[in-house]
């Protein structure tokens, strides 16, 4: 018998989305950009809600609630005492939000049973329940629910949410209890996003660019930092110094203090990037880290709790959770892989299951250690899997479904048997090709796991400028992943705990680094470092000899790992570039023709759609290479 079927949403901020709970499990999720193609698109996510639907071959009036992540009315609170305790500053931008918070955020209820019904085809009062909870409620529950424990400290980290910026949480069993928060305006997301909007990137999107050019600076603004932006006590609790931020009332993160404080004014988007941004960049980083390290210790010393579970979009800073992990606060992490707002629909709906129906959540701890829960790479571990399904939630396509497609587009390819394909294709790659990879079920959240996946050799150490300059058409500096076989990963990396989700930085093996590249980078300057060849692995290694790591298990994605096997029985190398299937400015491909444009209008060179393998130099579309991508 299926226990409560309840249906998850997030939507109308950025990164809107849906997800599928039954029975306290989790069936589907995905986010609606990457069906609109719109980036971060924060539209009511109709499109997510019918791809979960069909996952489970129900419909909307199956359902037992829907279940929205976020209380409007506590959001607008905090906005219109904000604007109170600032007037008469602030009166435009508060003259341009109060039309919409009006007319559409104050009647969410209202719009939401609107949009539903639409949907649904039926009248507003055969809709299911319709429930809210908090922002940070969302966040903890989608980092503790889906968890392998049975009891974690919990720590949400994000921009703001009602009023919660920061809250801390203990969960045991289903049980999910609040201990902590810091408030709006004292934000580390926001400190961090200030600095990514100062240093010219696009703010809820460019802060991992940030994160990417730390390790390039030095942090000589770190102490300037602490000593007039932001106060941090030894609990690692903080209060932003508001003279030096203009997000409180207006339409800017930082103000004219700000710009005299750090040598001038912000960067100007695409000018080029100088030593004074990767110094920034070094310097918020550290500081970052040095205020997650200590909370983190506060909540181990109040809980007691060996496990810690993350979420909320601070958490998708890998380097500073690699860093967490490696400080051994905490026997074990796991973070929510869609840790930003898009894991909110994950975590109402796992909140409503758990916390308001009281059905059973299923921890038994088991003696199968895979990849996908954890921990232990060295097989020591005694943990149950996670249940995010290694985060392969969303719609897939049929090996019939893809010849129909080629075959009615005449798009020429070649079929191969699971006999030949991944051989074929690890040659492919081996060569020094470049391979979209399309497999399975599409991720969620902002990391590809190998189904939606761009692949290169990461041996080659042209290939982080080549895949940056000529398939994702962005900055030359930006980092790539490497995916590696779980088994074989501590051979490359100093990592215990698995890394199945990309959100660990983990620092190279001593037995294949490169001396003479550390040497050489001693000499060098900022970016001067990026054609340093510095490991075994070059186009992977960062300049702080530290790779984010994917460890692939067999279990989880066996298709994947079966592509690295056969890599790595070819080439002695089981890590390879595992990349997001994308260009710059647009979401990771959704559908085939999605990954056909992609593929088509890049220096791509081949295609896998399934068991279909397209070769560049054979198709007969034309392409368009030159285009205008929009910033990110």
């Amino acid at each position: 018998m299926i226990g409560k079927q309840i249906l998850g949403i997030s939507a109308f901020y950025h990164d809107s989305a849906a997800a599928l709970v039954q029975s306290g499990e989790l069936i589907a999720a995905a986010q609606e950009e990457r069906f609109s193609r719109i980036r971060h698109d924060a539209a009511f996510p109709e499109q997510s809600i019918i791809s979960c639907l069909n996952q489970a071959d129900i419909k909307i009036t199956d359902l037992d609630a829907i279940v929205f992540y976020d209380k409007p009315f506590l959001t607008f609170d905090r906005i219109l005492e904000t604007y109170l305790s600032y007037a008469p500053l602030g009166i435009r931008s508060f003259l341009r939000s109060m039309p919409i918070w009006l007319k559409e955020k104050l009647t969410l209820k209202i719009l939401l049973k609107k949009h539903l019904a639409r949907l649904a085809k039926c009248k507003e009062k055969q809709l299911p329940k319709l429930l809210f909870t908090e922002h940070h409620q969302s966040h903890a529950a989608s980092a503790f629910y889906p968890s392998p424990y049975e009891k974690a400290a919990v720590l949400c980290l994000d921009g703001v949410g009602e009023w919660a910026t920061t809250s801390a949480w203990m969960g045991d069993g289903k049980a999910l209890t609040p201990l902590w928060q810091i408030n709006f305006p004292h934000s580390l997301g926001l400190l961090y996003s200030a600095f990514t909007y100062f240093c010219g990137f696009r703010v809820n999107s460019g802060e991992y660019k940030l994160m990417g050019l730390a390790p390039y600076g030095i942090p000589r603004y770190r102490k300037l930092i602490l000593d007039k932006v932001i106060t941090v006590k030894a609990d690692g609790s903080f209060q932003l110094n508001l003279d030096y931020f203009d997000f409180c009332v207006g339409s800017k993160m930082t103000n004219e203090s700000f710009s005299l404080l750090f040598d001038g004014p912000p960067r100007v988007p695409e000018s080029p990037i100088t030593q004074r941004e990767l110094d920034l960049a070094a310097s918020v980083q550290a500081v970052t880290e040095e205020i997650i390290l200590k909370l983190a210790k506060t909540l181990r010393d109040e809980t007691q709790a060996r496990n810690l579970c993350l979420a909320g979009g601070v958490a998708l800073n890998c380097t500073a959770n690699g860093k967490l992990l490696r400080s051994g606060l905490f026997d074990e992490i796991w973070v929510q892989p869609a840790a930003g707002d898009a894991g909110g629909a994950v975590g109402s709906a796992f909140a409503a299951s758990f916390q308001y129906y009281q059905e059973d959540r299923s921890t038994t701890q088991t003696n199968v250690t895979t990849d996908s829960s954890t921990p232990s790479l060295n097989g020591n571990g005694n943990t149950k899997d996670d249940s995010m399904q290694g985060a392969y939630l969303g719609p897939d396509f049929s090996n019939r479904e893809i010849q129909a497609f080629l075959d009615d587009k005449n798009i020429p390819y070649t079929l191969y048997d699971d006999s030949l394909l991944f051989d074929e294709v690890a040659g492919v790659i081996a060569s020094g090709n470049v391979v979209g990879w399309f497999q399975g079920r599409m991720e969620f959240g902002p990391r590809a796991l190998g189904n939606r996946s761009i692949l290169a050799d990461a041996r080659n150490s042209e290939m982080q400028s080549k895949l940056n300059l000529k398939i994702k058409f962005r900055e030359s500096f930006r980092p790539f992943a490497p995916a590696v076989l779980s088994e074989k990963a501590q051979e490359y990396f100093e990592q215990q705990q698995s890394s199945p989700y990309m959100l660990f930085t983990a620092p190279v093996s001593e037995n294949i680094i490169s001396p003479e590249g550390i040497a050489e980078m001693e000499q060098l300057d900022g970016l001067e470092k990026l054609s340093v060849t510095r490991s075994r692995l070059p186009a992977t290694t960062h300049v702080d000899m530290t790779a984010r790591i994917q460890t692939v298990n067999k279990k989880t994605n066996p298709r994947f790992h079966q592509l690295l096997t056969a890599f790595n029985n070819l080439t002695g190398c089981a890590a390879m570039i595992n990349t997001s299937f994308n260009v710059r400015g647009e979401p990771i491909v959704c559908s085939l023709n999605d990954a056909f444009d992609c593929f088509i209008n890049t220096h791509m060179d081949y295609l896998v759609l399934g068991n279909y393998v397209l070769e560049k130099k054979k198709q007969l579309a034309p392409q368009n290479t030159e285009r205008y991508f929009e910033l990110d």
